[in-house]
């Protein structure tokens, strides 16, 4: 198991603002890699009550289970690798036979017997390094949906901050108040449901 501090930027942006973007950071489609993400949570959605979100990454030809929490001014992540069959037992039953992760969604109280599948988000993405920071370019569908981000990953909240303004505002890219892809996503699943 590990656990880092994620802080980071982002904004929803446009087709055009996307290859505007590609354009200014000399992002041809070769430096693309597609990963995808499959999320977990209770029909209830009380992970996503709490802030939390529960997912399963193809990582490197493994599989990364990650629970990311709020934590002071970003998310805290918990990381394992798990096995396929313990990732298709998921899928299946959502069932969580890793303890670590499994025991810190029972000090939230909530039930892990109760976590099931929700679905897939596939990005798109392209990385690169940018003022002690790293950009990254994300085109991703999901449940229907189809959109575009920059986000801005950074060590330093204060000083990310100013340099990712910085270069929207120099790009003429409105700021755009932007959940996470986990966000996102669970917003769909839960206006689909609420809509049948």
């Amino acid at each position: 198991m590990s656990q880092n501090l994620e802080i980071e930027f982002k904004n929803i942006i446009t087709k055009q603002e996307f290859e505007k973007l590609k354009n200014y950071f000399q992002l041809n489609n070769d430096l693309f890699f597609t990963q995808e993400n499959h999320y977990f949570d209770t029909s209830e959605f009380a992970l996503k009550q709490r802030g939390c979100a529960l997912r399963i990454r193809l990582k490197d030809f493994k599989y990364e289970l990650t629970l990311k929490q709020p934590y002071q001014d970003g998310l805290l992540e918990t990381n394992e690798w798990i096995d396929p069959a313990s990732v298709e037992k998921m899928f299946q039953t959502g069932e969580i036979i890793n303890k670590p992760i499994r025991s810190l969604i029972e000090k939230m109280n909530i039930d892990p017997s109760h976590i099931q599948y929700f679905g897939s988000l596939t990005t798109n993405r392209a990385e690169r390094e940018y003022e002690n920071g790293l950009i990254v370019l994300d085109h991703s569908y999901y449940l229907n949906i189809e959109d575009f981000e920059i986000e801005y990953e950074v060590s330093n909240r204060q000083e990310g901050q100013s340099t990712f303004f910085t270069l929207l505002k120099q790009l003429n890219i409105p700021i755009r108040e932007t959940d996470n892809k986990i966000k996102r996503f669970y917003n769909e699943k839960y206006n689909q449901q609420t809509h049948f």
